[in-house]
């Protein structure tokens, strides 16, 4: 960097920005606890989050146009989803019967040419549509993919100087991936097409949602955990 002393175009030092920035990484923890099993420990996130803000603060350059406020919450969320899925949470029965109903979604809409349907899952799963529905409140929280990580331009913008640079084949992919992620959204049963903007745009909670939905809050549960594996089940290709 071209700061020399440590010091930032504000004046700041790298501790003066970590303890100013520090309730930051608090305000994020909370925001990502809410979506995650109660095994998940927001003081384990918080701690991972300050390891974020601290590289956040020896990486940022502030020629490079962001403010430190953005990069660093990229940098200190980045930190958190890497700290969960290295702990990985969710027992493997859970990841298994995830990537079983993804299959039989797959599998169902090949077939057919539409989405499946609650019914058509559980049936092809030799399930009553109640124990199905079961399978998807016990994965309910360990769905980790977000919109966020494929939507925020920020991040490109807010990589320092010495990060290297994608090469334009890496672009390219990178906008594939998107296009087919809107594609995939856009091809979602309405109810969760709603359900996903209501959660990640308007970011209301489960609460709020069954409200506008009309469902109670577990069902809202149900839906996201369907909504989301679908939507794995169609980009499958890009996640391998």
């Amino acid at each position: 960097m071209n700061s020399g002393a440590a010091m930032y175009a504000s004046g700041q030092s790298k501790s003066e920005l970590v303890e100013q920035h520090a309730a930051l990484v608090k305000r994020i923890a909370y925001h990502l606890i809410a979506r995650l099993p109660p095994s998940v420990d927001v003081e384990d996130l918080i701690q991972a989050g300050m390891i974020g803000l601290l590289d956040a603060s020896h990486q940022f350059d502030a020629t490079q146009g962001a403010s430190f406020e953005t990069y660093a919450g990229i940098r200190i969320r980045g930190a958190m989803l890497d700290e969960i899925r290295r702990n990985d949470w969710a027992p493997r029965s859970v990841h298994k019967k995830a990537r079983d109903i993804a299959e039989k979604m797959r599998e169902i809409e090949q077939n057919k040419g539409r989405n499946a349907t609650d019914a058509e899952v559980a049936a092809a799963m030799g399930l009553n549509l109640s124990d199905y529905h079961q399978h998807l409140q016990d994965s309910t929280g360990h769905q980790l993919f977000s919109l966020d990580d494929f939507t925020d331009n920020d991040e490109t913008q807010a990589h320092p100087l010495t990060a290297t640079p994608s090469s334009p084949d890496d672009e390219v992919q990178e906008d594939d991936f998107q296009l087919a992620l809107v594609q995939a959204i856009d091809g979602l049963p309405e109810r969760e097409r709603l359900l996903m903007s209501l959660y990640y745009n308007d970011e209301l909670n489960l609460k709020e949602i069954g409200e506008v939905l009309g469902v109670s809050e577990s069902r809202v549960s149900q839906i996201h955990s369907q909504t989301v594996i679908r939507l794995r089940s169609k980009l499958r290709d890009w996640m391998m």
